[in-house]
């Protein structure tokens, strides 16, 4: 596994619990590192699109930038009482990701008051619905140019840095 992912499995960690514990929200989101260690965060429901549209944009932003891992991450809630932020970290080059899972609690005004510490569990990436990005795929001409378009239009609002490792 690359060193990049056990990194980026950390890093949306720490981000999850900021924005869930500091700001009260908790976003669908994707994130991706490329060799050189640069690193692509955005939130899914930026791209307003249907489960298999957005799976086809996610796996041509893989493609395009080379990744070497990526994350997505989202809140599950089982019922009110129980809810759980959970990503996983798909490496390009292993058969196994990791998934992280923490418990989420919520005060009488429905306001995110604790956070459990991230578990961390090695599965077969196989095992993983979003798991397949690193796969080729076929899209139209048409279709390529419509996502180079979003992703243009979506680059302000694309958190981008180095990992600097």
């Amino acid at each position: 596994m690359h060193l990049f992912s056990e990194n980026l499995a950390v890093e949306i960690s720490a981000y999850y619990r900021n924005l869930a514990l500091g700001h009260g929200v908790v976003p669908k989101v994707f994130t991706l590192v490329n060799g050189e260690g640069d690193q692509f965060l955005f939130f899914i429901d930026d791209l307003a699109m249907e489960k298999e549209e957005e799976d086809q944009f996610l796996a041509y932003i893989v493609k395009e930038h080379d990744a070497v891992a990526y994350a997505r991450g989202t809140l599950v809630i089982v019922d009110k009482s129980r809810q759980y932020i959970e990503f996983a970290v798909v490496d390009r080059d292993d058969e196994d990701a990791i998934v992280c899972s923490a418990e989420l609690t919520r005060d009488m005004e429905d306001k995110p008051i604790s956070l459990t510490e991230f578990d961390k569990t090695v599965v077969r990436k196989s095992s993983i619905v979003f798991g397949g990005l690193f796969e080729p795929m076929k899209l139209t001409e048409a279709k390529i140019e419509d996502f180079e378009s979003l992703w243009d239009e979506m680059k302000p609002k694309i958190l981008q840095r180095s990992m600097g490792i």
